[in-house]
């Protein structure tokens, strides 16, 4: 009777493999997915920063912006200069698979306008 017991478990523990593969796959693309956001937040600021640095020292705030993010986020950036010195960039975040965006995220950041007498 113990020969027969063991012989109607053999395989379950592959069954159960497979069984929870799709949930581990999804609990991957889900974290990958918050990483990529996260990086997107971050960088976005630093965009933001890098463009209203090159606005007050009359540069090109949006290839300022674009020389901070890498390939993958430039596409899709906007760059809005405003008349009071902020500038405001909008960073997609692009989905893990596929190639659509989840969400924008728009950072701001100003800096003083620098004349050359200062």
């Amino acid at each position: 009777m113990g020969r027969r017991a063991l012989r109607s478990e053999d395989g379950q523990a592959a069954v159960e493999l497979v069984a929870a593969l799709p949930f581990v796959v999804l609990l991957a693309a889900v974290l990958w997915q918050s990483a990529l956001a996260g990086q997107a937040a971050w960088l976005a600021g630093s965009a933001a920063r890098a463009a209203a640095r090159a606005q007050a020292v009359g540069g090109d705030p949006a290839a300022a912006a674009r020389g901070v993010l890498p390939g993958r986020l430039e596409r899709g950036l906007r760059v809005r200069a405003r008349a009071d010195g902020a500038v405001i960039v909008t960073v997609p975040v692009p989905l893990v698979a596929g190639r659509g965006r989840l969400t924008s995220i728009d950072a701001r950041a100003r800096f003083e306008p620098q004349g050359a007498g200062r």
